[in-house]
């Protein structure tokens, strides 16, 4: 089952984790456009989703 929210998503502290880059844009709703690129099964269309879901994509 694929995370429904920020908290489930594992690892990508850096970028996920309280002070991260995109855990900031999507709390003020201001998510540039980005390129999600990695290797299969890496999390590209969950964290997508749940982008998409927190803010008013």
């Amino acid at each position: 089952m694929r995370p429904a929210s920020l908290e489930e998503v594992a690892g990508h502290a850096d970028h996920l984790g309280a002070e991260g880059f995109l855990r900031r844009a999507i709390a003020d709703d201001d998510v540039p456009s980005l390129i999600l690129y990695g290797p299969p099964g890496t999390g590209k269309t969950t964290l997508a989703r749940v982008m998409a879901t927190s803010t008013r994509a």
